[in-house]
């Protein structure tokens, strides 16, 4: 619910403009409904049960007038509810005010759960399709549960208790599981990956949660599409052995890192699993920690802590987990600017 006393006064224009938009029985529902997800114009015309041309011009008036906004994911195009300036200030206070009980919005949300019902068995679908190669990986380490831990334990480590975490980013969020790990953590996060399908199990996941303060989109982790100084934790977890050049992505990760914010990198240490390289593309078969200390440095990050979990057989039986923690040594300025809110397209 949007705060009433904080929010700042509009303009008579754009209150009007706000209010012409959203002043027709379809647009005042798709504005309803996309304060509860981000959707496609192919679930929208589902849901409202309205073809796709009438569906997309009502949205080109929305999104004209600032109460909507759209971002592309490969060849789709995602809508949700505005969250800022005077069109997402007009969205919430009209949200508002609306009876979330009347039969008209009860019976789009009720055809929400069945887009989403069906999105989660998307995911599920192609999680089920990758699970055993994924589960070979998984037992090699340390339980998740101890690696989500000691994630916790080091992000948090050194944050006030009960002070919120104001932005957080996950490059390369796969499944999306570090931004359920700290959504109760956090006011705002961000996941990005290249691929269309894991943002897919990802956005099932975050639904399932109830998770609506995290957004996903598609990006590239060498040209992250958020401005400098954007989020004060950055993760890259488990995605580093993947690349062509782990230095570089460390280098984008500190971008857009605000000043005295933490990085978070979790890898695995060497090994000689070549299994790996060749059936599930892992370009690096572990990062030694000068390596990884090397590129933090180069980035201009201070290291803060690093931490190995060794399997219960031993490094030479399996994966030992590897944690470093690296801060941005630059003081946050009262006069600098803050980017953690802004909608990142």
């Amino acid at each position: 619910m949007s705060d009433p006393v904080s929010a700042p006064l509009l303009s008579f224009s754009a209150l009007l403009d706000g209010l012409k938009a959203a002043g027709e029985d379809t647009r005042l529902r798709l504005v309803a409904v996309l304060g509860e997800a981000e959707l496609t114009v192919s679930d929208l015309t589902d849901i409202l049960g309205q073809s796709q041309p009438r569906i997309s011009r009502h949205l080109k008036l929305l999104a004209d007038a600032g109460l909507v906004e759209r971002h592309r994911e490969a060849s789709w195009v995602f809508y949700r509810r505005a969250s800022e300036g005077p069109g997402g200030q007009v969205a919430a206070r009209l949200l508002d005010l609306l009876d979330r009980d009347d039969p008209v919005l009860a019976g789009d949300r009720a055809r929400l759960d069945a887009v989403r019902a069906a999105r989660a068995a998307a995911a599920q679908a192609y999680f089920a399709a990758h699970a055993r190669e994924w589960d070979e990986i998984r037992r090699l380490h340390v339980p998740e549960a101890a690696v989500e831990a000691a994630v916790r334990q080091i992000v948090l480590g050194g944050i006030v208790p009960g002070a919120p975490i104001r932005s957080l980013l996950d490059l390369g969020t796969g499944t999306g599981r570090m931004l359920e790990v700290f959504a109760a953590d956090m006011e705002r996060g961000m996941g990005i990956d290249l691929s269309p399908d894991m943002l897919g199990v990802a956005r099932a996941n975050l639904e399932r949660c109830g998770i609506r303060h995290c957004l996903l989109r598609q990006g590239d982790i060498y040209a992250v599409p958020a401005p400098r100084d954007s989020f004060d934790v950055v993760i890259v977890h488990q995605v580093l052995h993947y690349l062509d050049d782990g230095g570089r992505a460390l280098k984008e990760a500190a971008r857009v890192l605000r000043p005295g914010g933490r990085l978070l990198v979790v890898d695995f240490a060497p090994h000689a699993l070549e299994f790996l390289r060749e059936g599930h593309a892992h370009r690096h078969l572990g990062f030694a920690r000068a390596t990884v200390d090397a590129w933090l440095a180069e980035a201009g990050l201070d290291l803060v802590s690093y931490t190995t979990l060794a399997p219960e057989g031993g490094a030479a039986e399996g994966l030992t987990v590897s944690l470093w923690l690296a801060r941005d040594p630059r003081v946050l300025s009262a006069t600098a600017p803050d980017h953690a809110h802004r909608e990142i397209a």
